[in-house]
């Protein structure tokens, strides 16, 4: 079973900057791509980068030439460094992954996994 465990977050004023980083741990597994989302209280989780494993990127509007979203294949990392943050920046932020998991007995399980969520709050 694949896990996903967080770090960074915390509280900014705005137009300061943030750096999330997520990290992939398990046994017989081979990650594919990798995001983050966010979610506000009351709203649907949004997707805000995503990267293939091959470094493809894409972002949401409200983020592209502020946020960026790398990856190290060989660690099972991705991180997102948030740049001139908003109010509007104000979520929890969730780390994705999409996996491949090799079982003993030969067979291969596709799987999605999420992070346990970090906050993010930025005042004005």
């Amino acid at each position: 079973q694949v896990q996903l465990v967080e770090s960074g977050g915390g509280s900014v004023q705005a137009g300061g900057s943030l750096r999330l980083s997520c990290s992939a741990s398990g046994r017989s597994f081979r990650i594919n791509g990798m995001g983050w989302h966010r979610q506000v209280p009351g709203s649907q989780r949004e997707m805000v980068a995503h990267i293939s494993s091959g470094g493809s990127t894409n972002y949401a509007r409200s983020v592209q030439g502020r946020f960026t979203i790398s990856r190290d294949n060989a660690q099972n990392t991705v991180d997102l460094q948030m740049n001139t943050l908003e109010p509007d920046d104000t979520a929890v932020y969730y780390c994705e992954a999409d996996y491949w998991s090799y079982g003993d007995d030969g067979t291969t399980t596709a799987g999605r996994v999420w992070g346990q969520g970090t906050q993010v709050t930025v005042s004005s």
